[in-house]
């Protein structure tokens, strides 16, 4: 059975990018040998949406509330892009990477597989 979910970046800012995860988001970090690194993600919970090409995934970073987690995340230095948008069924806002790539922030606001 599936014990877990692994997920990479790939990044031109790897050592960026890795500071920013294990750094400014905390998270837990085991060294898997010669110095790569894998960090630790809160729970997660996956959606499958419909769509008319070939498909996409996308990663988006929970939160209960997104103004006050982007007020921490930003005293660490995380830019983020325009303002949050309101959808209806959550608040997402884009932050920005080393390397030019992007990150979503999100704070649901409906019922999550994880109990809230």
């Amino acid at each position: 059975m599936i014990t877990g979910v692994h997920m990479i970046i790939y990044s031109k800012e790897a050592e960026r990018v890795r500071a920013l995860v294990g750094d400014i988001l905390e998270s837990r970090r085991v060294d898997a040998g010669r110095g790569w690194l894998i960090f630790a993600l809160p729970p997660a919970e996956i959606a499958v949406h419909p769509c008319d090409d070939a498909g996409r995934q996308e990663m988006y970073l929970m939160c209960d509330d997104i103004a006050v987690t982007m007020r921490e995340l930003s005293a660490k230095g995380v830019e983020f892009e325009a303002e949050p948008a309101d959808h209806g069924w959550g608040i997402v806002i884009a932050m920005k990477m080393p390397g030019g790539d992007r990150l979503w922030l999100y704070q649901p606001k409906h019922v999550t597989a994880l109990g809230g």
